[in-house]
């Protein structure tokens, strides 16, 4: 039997620098010290399986291989390997992200924990279509997601999402509002540091800066075509950081050279947040350009990229979402511009060149309310109150 009462689980992989490992590393920790330890299972980084590990304090990993030649052949495989790791094992609580991993548990829930904790960042029913625009016309196939996560939905104990516009989309959907739990993403400030700009003269150059997955709904050739209709008026670059496809990269690459923009292109792999904040630091404004779509809008989300860039000194411009608004003001905490609007983007960053002192003043309000309200230690925090409620026992040395 498993020492631990804790099973944290996700189709993921972990560490990552992708917002998603970050998110379980920061939740893993703050229940480990909690409770006295947990078992985090993620998906391996190779084709076999790692036998446990301890990857964090008091964090017992162990990850589970994810074979085939596309998504569905992966999550079949794992959900496989999955039911022979949880053959011997009874947890008091199992914490879930997805239907990929959660939907084996929820169907024989009473096998495998006490409680079920659904955390619902992002649903596949509405979100698998913008990596695999095939699946718009397999109404098959949505359908099956859709029911796995209404199955998942009913047999969790509790919901925890990270935003408002996601708890509402949840209640449309029969979830109870008293089941859910809105706790969202947080910032390292350790590593997330201020750093107060220097007014730069009317004649250097603007540095922009992009970071974060660059899937669809994330805008980022909108960011190029703003890119193009800057240099019209002062010269500006854009360093795009993030994992994409090679078929991703070539648009965005064809995009730039379209609007005479190549050599002020810079897009790069993933790096590590220590990485990641160097290049943060440097830049005069960081694009967070959400698009309007389901994804976004019905759905909703927390955009990690823009509670850590409000948190480092460097202004965000970003789309004119309640996703966005939740996080902060428009001119306090940072810029909302109209989405899908180079345009509107432009004008920001303009705005910000001939307003030196709206940048200091953005800068210092949205490190204040990061500091106050969107931290990792404040989100852990108000985790192990919820599972407190449900009844489980912190630990006596917590």
């Amino acid at each position: 039997m498993n020492k631990s009462k804790i099973a944290y689980i996700s189709f993921d992989t972990v560490p990552a620098p992708k917002g998603a490992a970050i998110h379980i590393a920061a939740f893993s920790r703050a229940l480990a010290a909690a409770f006295d330890g947990i078992q985090l299972v993620t998906v391996s980084p190779i084709l076999e399986c790692i036998n446990e590990q301890e990857i964090y304090p008091q964090v017992m990993q162990t990850t589970l291989s994810a074979c085939g030649d596309n998504l569905i052949q992966r999550i079949l495989h794992f959900r496989h390997v999955l039911r022979l790791w949880l053959q011997d094992k009874q947890f008091e609580v199992i914490h879930i992200r997805s239907i990929y991993e959660g939907f084996v548990i929820a169907q024989n829930k009473q096998k495998y924990c006490q409680k079920l904790i659904f955390e619902v960042n992002g649903l596949p029913s509405i979100e698998l279509k913008y990596r695999y625009p095939n699946v718009v016309d397999d109404r098959e196939l949505l359908h099956k997601l859709y029911t796995q996560e209404q199955i998942c939905l009913a047999a969790a104990d509790l919901i925890v999402t990270p935003s408002e516009v996601t708890s509402q989309y949840l209640q449309n959907r029969g979830v109870p509002v008293k089941k859910i739990r809105v706790i969202p993403n947080g910032v390292d400030l350790d590593v997330f540091t201020y750093y107060e700009k220097i007014e730069k003269s009317h004649n250097d150059f603007l540095q922009l800066i992009y970071f974060g997955t660059l899937s669809p709904w994330q805008g980022v050739n909108l960011a190029i075509e703003a890119l193009g209709l800057i240099n019209r008026d002062i010269p500006a670059y854009l360093t795009v950081i993030g994992q994409a496809r090679n078929d991703q990269i070539k648009i965005f690459k064809q995009l730039a050279v379209k609007l005479g923009v190549a050599n002020k292109l810079n897009i790069l792999e993933p790096l590590s947040q220590q990485e990641l904040v160097k290049y943060i630091h440097t830049a005069d404004a960081i694009l967070a350009p959400l698009t309007s779509n389901d994804r976004n809008l019905v759905q909703g989300c927390c955009p990690l990229k823009i509670l850590e860039g409000m948190a480092t000194g460097t202004p965000v411009i970003a789309s004119d979402l309640s996703v966005v608004r939740e996080l902060g003001k428009d001119g306090v905490h940072f810029l909302l511009v109209k989405p899908s609007s180079a345009k509107a983007i432009k004008g920001a960053v303009l705005r910000l060149q001939n307003q030196p002192e709206l940048i200091s003043q953005i800068a210092t309000n949205a490190r204040n309310r990061i500091e106050k309200h969107y931290t990792w230690k404040r989100a852990g925090e108000t985790l192990i109150a919820a599972y407190t409620e449900l009844g489980i026992k912190r630990s006596i040395t917590a």
